[in-house]
């Protein structure tokens, strides 16, 4: 294989591999079984939980 057959398989099957792990990653956001998950990871920083990780703050 040659520098040009290379880049001809790089650009062609290169885009076909970043479009198909794309649509995995928006199907994998969207799924519906994944919304709770999702919100509660979302609402963490907002906790005022400081049990939940070593480095919180001493009072």
């Amino acid at each position: 294989m040659d520098y040009s057959n290379t880049i001809y398989f790089a650009e062609t099957w290169g885009l076909v591999i970043l479009c198909t792990m794309f649509a995995v990653g928006v199907a994998y956001a969207l799924w519906p079984s994944n919304k709770d998950k999702f919100e509660h990871a979302a609402s963490l920083p907002l906790e005022e939980n400081e049990t939940s990780h070593e480095g919180g703050r001493h009072e």
